[in-house]
C-alpha cells in the first residue's frame, strides 16, 4: 500500500515577497501624484472661494453705492456669499475656508485679506504655497 503525501498548496516565501515587493513599488509611484493632485485640488478650491468673495465684495458695494476705497470685512460681505447645507446667514466662519487651513474658518483663511473695494481678496494660508491660492 502507497501513501500518499498531502498535497502542499500555498504560496512560497519567494512568491509572497514578489508581491509585496511590486505592491511597494506601485505605492512608491502612486503616493507622490497623489500628495500633488490633492495640492492642485486644495488650490482650485481655494481660487473659487476667493473668486466667490471678490463676487460678494462687488454686490456688497454695488447694492449700498459704496466707493473703491471703502474698507470691507465678513460681515458687510456675509450676506451675499453663497451658503452651505444647514447654515445660517450670519455664519461666514463655517461656510468659506481654505481648504489648506487646519482651522478650517473664514477669518484664519480670509479675513486678514479683505481691505478695500477694489483690492482683490488675497488667501492667508496659501500665500507660501507653490502654487499661491491668488485670483490670476
Amino acid at each position: 500500500m502507497k501513501i500518499k503525501a498531502p498535497n502542499r498548496r500555498g504560496f512560497t516565501l519567494v512568491e509572497i515577497m514578489i508581491v509585496v515587493a511590486i505592491i511597494g513599488f506601485l505605492a512608491a509611484i502612486a503616493l507622490p501624484n497623489f500628495v500633488r493632485a490633492r495640492k492642485t485640488s486644495q488650490t482650485n478650491a481655494c481660487i473659487n472661494n476667493l473668486r466667490q468673495i471678490d463676487a460678494a465684495i462687488q454686490e456688497y458695494a454695488l447694492e449700498n453705492r459704496i466707493g473703491a476705497s471703502s474698507p470691507v470685512n465678513g460681515d458687510n460681505i456675509s450676506p451675499y456669499l453663497p451658503r452651505g447645507i444647514n447654515t445660517v446667514a450670519a455664519d461666514i466662519e463655517n461656510r468659506i475656508y481654505c481648504p489648506a487651513d487646519g482651522g478650517r474658518t473664514f477669518s484664519t483663511s480670509y479675513a486678514g485679506g479683505l481691505s478695500t473695494v477694489d483690492t482683490k481678496a488675497t488667501c492667508m494660508i496659501g500665500a507660501g504655497f507653490n502654487p499661491a491660492h491668488r485670483l490670476p
